[in-house]
């Protein structure tokens, strides 16, 4: 929390991304997708910027499994907090490379030594503590070390001899989904094998689109896109969850066929899995102090911050 992730992304876009959100604070996964030179070949990173804050550590989670290197962004003079071991356990479970950006140097009170012994208490040692993990002292505020970490993140992603396929049909991940006015359902994409076009038909869990727009981080139109690159697209029969798997069916009507068969096993679980109570036993339950219930319907502008308020809520005790 408050670590400095996103004036990280921020300085490396050299963009304004967090005056655009509300607090201060990462409300919804972003990706943004930027462009580096290494040994005179421009080579280009897609970063998936992830809430920190405790209620969307679910969000976090499913950053994590769709990343292939995990920046985990410490501040050097604060150290590790609760948050910041809950993101290495999430790495670890998605067995996913990490690497340690180390923020905030540029304060009196930096500690990096501090940071680097907490790592190597968490079975992170970095690379001068004799480790393996790579740790990268960068100040959001100055732009010192981002180039060195830029560098970092390509020389571990040939080293994972990370590879894709842009000829074969495009599958990929949900980051994001939300009803627009005007747009209708809208949903950000990250392509992790093949080469998404337009008017291609995709299928997304009970749901399917059959794509008449696509736009970049950058807002531009796009008619293809290829591995690791995010896109927002147009013409979704509905708001899928973030997280969900989507893959490109080349018959429309397949898809349809498809989409049909998961919603009707989709419904079917739903009414078998629905206990149903009268309100007479309810009320007589509560009395007893039983249950102690309220419904609530909540809205809120996409499905992620909806699943934060939801696991928020699961929380607390009655």
């Amino acid at each position: 929390v408050d670590h400095g992730k996103t004036k990280l992304l921020d300085a490396i876009r050299q963009a304004n991304v967090v005056a655009g959100e509300a607090g201060g604070i990462t409300q919804h996964i972003g990706a943004y997708q930027v462009m580096t030179e290494h040994e005179g070949v421009e080579r280009a990173i897609t970063f998936i910027d992830t809430p920190g804050h405790e209620a969307f550590t679910a969000m976090r989670a499913r950053g994590a499994s769709v990343t292939d290197i995990v920046v985990l962004v410490v501040a050097a003079d604060d150290g590790l907090m609760p948050q910041t071991r809950e993101a290495i356990d999430h790495a670890r479970a998605a067995g996913v490379s990490l690497i340690v950006a180390m923020n905030k140097i540029d304060k009196p009170q930096a500690n990096i030594d501090k940071v680097k012994k907490q790592l190597a208490d968490l079975d992170l040692k970095t690379e001068d503590w004799g480790g393996k993990t790579i740790a990268v002292p960068v100040s959001a505020k100055t732009g010192e070390g981002i180039d060195n970490l830029l560098e970092m993140i390509i020389l571990e992603a040939q080293m994972l001899e990370l590879k894709a396929n842009p000829a074969r049909l495009a599958r990929g991940i949900v980051l994001e989904s939300k009803m627009s006015k005007g747009k209708g359902p809208v949903a950000t994409l990250l392509v992790q094998n093949g080469t998404l076009r337009l008017n291609e038909t995709i299928v997304l869990d009970t749901y399917y689109a059959k794509i008449r727009a696509m736009f970049d981080d950058h807002g531009q139109a796009m008619t293809e896109v290829g591995p690791s690159v995010p896109v927002e697209i147009l013409g979704l029969s509905g708001i899928p969850s973030a997280g969900e798997q989507f893959f490109v069916i080349e018959d429309e009507k397949k898809a349809r066929e498809l989409i049909e068969k998961r919603q009707e096993h989709a419904r079917q679980e739903k009414i078998h899995s629905v206990k149903k109570i009268s309100l007479e036993e309810l009320y007589s339950q509560i009395k007893e102090g039983k249950i102690k219930e309220l419904k609530l319907v909540i809205k809120a502008d996409v499905q992620g911050s909806l699943e934060a308020i939801r696991n928020t809520l699961e929380k607390i005790e009655a």
